[in-house]
């Protein structure tokens, strides 16, 4: 197992605008955990796709650091004929028959994964399902990490863990126009320092975003709403 020492940080490909600006206090209140969880329970999820062709899947989007809320990545190892080879992801994997449901799946795999256990993550609630094209229906679950750790991780499955600011993101998101649109594949990815973040990744981040943009940036979506009203 691959012991952790420091997260990855971002090293200057936030864009430029985002260097003097900062999430307000009203911002960062969006992330506390009972503003969060009224946001996700106003919202109504991507329903999981008809039919049996898709293989049940699950993970976790882990945010921690209210200050700076980051989300927890990793990057998959540079294994050939891997196929997740050097993608960015969330922890998380299968749904196993042993498990009691996706929930019970998810806390398995973040611990398998990452050696984080449950008591270190607050459950939020899910947003909802993501198809890939290789047939896998991914349930996609919010949670607050408490940061503690220590995380490790089999190096031969994970190459590196990734702290990825919400607000570059954020900013991304702002800046190629992303909002109240779904881009193709193409257009659609998250540059974060040497990596790229595309694919169903990107699609869940999108996805994360677009739930948050009328509470984090309520002047451009023309909503007024701020934490204090989601809390």
């Amino acid at each position: 197992m691959q012991p952790f020492l420091n997260l990855k940080k971002n090293k200057g490909s936030i864009p430029s605008f985002w260097e003097v600006v900062i999430f307000t206090d009203v911002q960062k209140e969006l992330f506390r955990f009972d503003a969060l969880k009224k946001i996700l329970q106003s919202i109504k999820p991507p329903d999981p796709p008809d039919g049996t062709k898709y293989v049940s899947t699950c993970v976790f989007l882990l945010l921690y650091g209210q200050d700076e809320p980051q989300i927890l990545c990793v990057q998959k190892s540079d294994t050939e004929g891997y196929p997740w080879r050097n993608q960015v992801a969330l922890p998380g994997g299968h749904i196993d028959p042993s498990d009691s449901g996706p929930i019970a799946a998810v806390y398995r795999e973040l611990k398998e994964e990452l050696n984080i256990p449950h008591k270190q993550v607050r459950l939020i609630g899910s947003t909802g399902h993501f198809q890939t094209i290789n047939n896998k229906d991914i349930q996609v679950f919010v949670g607050i990490w408490n940061g503690q750790g220590p995380i490790s991780y089999d190096s031969a499955e994970i190459a590196r863990v990734l702290a990825v600011p919400v607000k570059h993101i954020a900013a991304i998101h702002q800046k190629n126009n992303f909002h109240n649109r779904i881009p193709g594949i193409a257009e659609l990815v998250y540059p974060f320092d040497d990596v790229i973040i595309w694919g169903v990744t990107a699609r869940i981040l999108h996805h994360f975003i677009e739930v948050l943009f009328p509470f984090m940036f309520p002047e451009k979506d023309g909503v007024a709403a701020n934490a204090q009203g989601a809390a």
